[in-house]
């Protein structure tokens, strides 16, 4: 089960490790000391909301708006940990307790579709080594970026900062192929941040607003119709 689990895992450290660099160069550009950009990613392991936060403390927004904003942004989780527990419903709480903090994106997307190993003797191990390399490759690659956040020319370092933005639309693009309603909810969203800019909102705040106001849309404009 642990070598299914690291060939299985391979594919997310690959997609882990230039996206954490990333986020350790940006981190550093944006003030953070070696410790404190690791430390984030030890702790926090939320690639997003990692980058997010960055943004937010590089045009220093303070740690309440952060707090909220990464909260939000991270509510899927529930859901998604909803699913996972049922899939896990078999192990005892020992192993669903770890698992459940190691929960991205990219491991729940994995393990859905590798159901099976979880009627299986030992299945929790092969979980538990994916949820692993993902979370050492995130780590690494985060020491790794704020190291080289001091060696790299400040104009490449600087040009990174549109990874921040390429990485949310790259999540958006999907949802928008499958339906354009989702398009207009991120437009929308987009209009309030910049409305509560213009009214002398903090950015911090102004993204909390848009965030909130622009999701709750999508309860009306995703309604479906009864059948």
């Amino acid at each position: 089960m642990i070598k299914k689990g690291i060939f299985t895992g391979l594919p997310i450290m690959l997609g882990y490790l230039p996206v954490a660099i990333t986020y350790g160069v940006l981190a550093k550009q944006a003030g953070m000391s070696l410790t404190e950009l690791t430390l984030m990613s030890v702790l926090v392991f939320a690639g997003a909301s990692q980058f997010m936060a960055v943004n937010m403390i590089a045009v220093g927004t303070g740690a309440v708006e952060i707090i909220i904003a990464t909260f939000v942004l991270n509510f899927r989780h529930f859901v998604m940990s909803l699913s996972f527990m049922n899939q896990l419903r078999n192990f005892s709480l020992k192993w669903k307790i770890p698992l459940s903090f190691g929960l991205t994106d990219e491991s729940f997307a994995v393990s859905s579709v590798n159901k099976d190993e979880a009627k299986m003797e030992k299945g929790a191990l092969f979980y538990g080594t994916i949820i692993i390399i993902a979370y050492v490759s995130w780590i690494f690659g985060s020491f790794l970026g704020g190291v080289l956040g001091d060696v790299i020319p400040d104009r490449l370092s600087q040009s990174m900062g549109i990874a921040l933005y390429a990485m949310f639309i790259g999540l958006l693009l999907p949802s928008v192929k499958k339906d354009k309603r989702i398009a207009v909810i991120a437009l929308f969203a987009m209009l309030i941040n910049a409305l509560c800019i213009q009214l002398g909102m903090s950015t911090g705040w102004a993204i909390v607003v848009g965030t909130i106001i622009g999701g709750m849309s999508g309860i009306y404009l995703l309604k479906e119709e009864p059948a």
